[in-house]
């Protein structure tokens, strides 16, 4: 697959530069907790501080999720598997692995298992 491996280090680089964003962002809403008086069961404040701070682990392990799903991708592109559809084994198109590089599966596959 031309071009397979700078699309997925793309990808990476783009998740890893997110991931540490995050990163910093979880940092700061926990310092700021910290920092205050605030008991999230009690103060008005505590509630969205508490939210904030699930908010943000909620993308941080998205994006987690997002970088196992590219290296799982450079292991098939290793093995030579990468480009077919992990269910019915059909080539996946180059137009779906230049928009998701990442892709297990065909798009075909993957609408039947969205409905």
């Amino acid at each position: 697959m031309e071009g397979a491996r700078d699309l997925l280090e793309a990808q990476r680089r783009r998740a890893l530069r997110r991931l540490g964003s995050l990163t910093g962002d979880f940092d700061g809403v926990v310092a700021a907790s910290r920092d205050s008086n605030a008991d999230d069961e009690h103060d008005p404040e505590g509630a969205t501080i508490a939210f904030e701070r699930s908010q943000v682990m909620a993308l941080v392990q998205q994006v987690q999720e997002q970088l196992a799903e590219i290296e799982a991708a450079f292991e098939r592109l290793s093995v030579g598997s990468y480009g077919v559809c992990e269910h019915c084994a059909q080539p996946i198109s180059s137009a779906r692995l230049q928009a998701r590089p990442a892709a297990r599966t065909c798009i075909t596959c993957a609408e039947l298992r969205t409905t």
